[in-house]
């Protein structure tokens, strides 16, 4: 039987609440509905490590940021590197699978133009490059705001010389020049809503009169003063979301919002594609985002975080149609991006590695409804959740939240200095100082506690700014 062609989708900084198809009433994303309606809704996928870098490497080998020791953006050459070399690396095992193998858009691998196993790639330094060319025709990104910032802009140039557009662009031409004679596996990868939060005009416009969610605080965080401090270090460092008034933080969620509609609408292009190139019977399509965005909820922006608005992303497999696969499902077992790499293995007849973390997820009621899931972000972020009950911990303070998300899906109360909570946060805990101890040990005292750091003495303190400035710097795979 031929082997079937895997399109993978994903896009940056998109958090978990925004499919319309999922119940979100302010956003457009008719193409993500459509996924919805012909596969199946992974609405508990959670990501490991909520940063960009690791959470990509999670889905190119299938080990979590606690195993292969990937936790922050600073580098993950060494580890993808002996990956690569062993000829595990999720491209690499295709490739030698007979697949043709190709990446369309941001891939964040450090060094920016190691294949680390695909045939072929296309990255946003070569979109920067192309427009260098066609100054003074099209400029993108000389708004001056930084890949950091949250404060709302409009793209400096139209929406067909938009990078959303481009990367359509390419994976659209991949879909009509590929090798036809071979299977094909193209991870086509969005920049956005990764700020800045730059729409083009037409796409801000979509949202005049639509009332959008507004953050949600909850009785730990009714104030940024009185909100646990170690939790807005990271926000402090890279944003000004703590300094924004509620009509600001809107308008940024406006623009953020845009971005996903934008990406959305490119998908049309891609599925007309597909629908033309007679791929939509042989193809299955994933969608999923590196890490969602906390935009304003508690006071807090970015990622890092083990909060839903962070480490909570949209999953969507969509199977070839015409097979009777069952469509319009739905579960809400608990998944992470680590079950990527053998799903998709798994798609194309694959022997998956034994030592992944991850499990496949073409037989969704195969899911544990019981299963744990871990986390650690900069060795300074960590989290345990057992059955919908989530210990999220800061180092940074010594702070720790106790979440029942069945009951409270926003983290809105605070439940560890609750009395009926208190076995079960004796639990967790002891769960995450095991886990911490055999997977990240040097995040630990000799006396098996974890290592705290000061956190932040006043709401914006921190010893440095980082806004994500990055402008002619061609040595790293970070445009948006």
């Amino acid at each position: 039987m031929p082997q079937d062609n895997i399109l993978l989708i994903t896009t940056d900084q998109q958090r978990f609440d925004t499919v319309n198809a999922w119940g979100n009433r302010s956003i457009f994303t008719p193409h993500l509905n459509y996924m919805a309606a012909m596969g199946t809704s992974f609405t508990e996928c959670y990501a490991g490590c909520p940063i960009c870098v690791p959470s990509r490497t999670t889905i190119m080998t299938g080990r979590e940021g606690y195993e292969s020791g990937v936790v922050s953006n600073a580098s993950h050459q060494t580890f993808m590197e002996r990956c690569t070399k062993e000829g595990s690396t999720l491209p690499a095992l295709l490739t030698a699978a007979g697949y043709q193998t190709c990446a369309k858009g941001k891939m964040h691998f450090e060094p920016p133009r190691t294949n680390y196993g695909f045939e072929h790639m296309r990255l946003p330094l070569d979109y920067m490059r192309e427009y260098d060319k066609k100054q003074p025709d099209a400029r993108p990104k000389v708004h001056g705001i930084g890949e950091c910032e949250m404060e709302p802009v409009l793209s400096t140039v139209s929406e067909k010389d938009s990078i959303t557009t481009w990367i359509a662009d390419e994976a659209i031409d991949f879909l009509e020049t590929r090798d036809t004679t071979r299977p094909f596996f193209l991870w086509t990868s969005f920049t956005k809503p990764h700020p800045p939060f730059d729409p083009c005009p037409n796409y801000w416009a979509l949202y005049d009169n639509i009332p959008l969610p507004a953050p949600v605080t909850g009785d730990w965080s009714s104030t940024v003063e009185e909100t646990p401090q170690g939790f807005l270090a990271g926000a402090y460092e890279n944003t000004n979301m703590h300094l924004l008034g509620p009509e600001q933080k809107q308008a940024s969620r406006r623009a953020y919002y845009a971005c996903i509609t934008q990406v959305d609408y490119q998908l049309g292009r891609i599925f007309g594609a597909l629908r033309e190139n007679d791929l939509f019977k042989n193809t299955w399509v994933i969608f999923t985002s590196d890490h969602g965005e906390m935009l304003g909820d508690h006071h807090m922006s970015q990622k890092n975080l083990f909060f839903e608005g962070s480490a909570h992303v949209p999953l969507l497999i969509m199977p070839p149609q015409g097979r009777n696969i069952p469509h319009n499902l739905r579960t809400d077992r608990p998944v992470t991006l680590a079950d990527i790499y053998p799903t998709i293995l798994g798609m194309a007849n694959v022997d998956c590695p034994a030592e992944v973390s991850g499990m496949s997820l073409l037989a969704p009621d195969a899911i544990p409804e019981d299963r744990l899931f871990f986390g650690n972000s900069l060795n300074r972020n960590f989290c345990v959740m057992e059955n919908k009950i989530k210990l999220v911990y800061s180092a940074t303070g010594d702070h720790r939240l106790l979440f029942d998300l069945k009951k409270d899906p926003m983290e809105q109360h605070d439940l560890s200095r609750d009395p009926a909570y208190a076995d079960t946060l004796n639990h967790l805990w002891k769960l995450l100082l095991s886990h911490t101890k055999e997977h990240t040990p040097e995040a630990l005292t000799p006396e098996g506690e974890f290592i705290t750091y000061d956190a932040p003495r006043f709401p914006g303190d921190m010893p440095g700014r980082w806004f994500g400035f990055h402008y002619h710097d061609y040595t790293v795979d970070t445009f948006h």
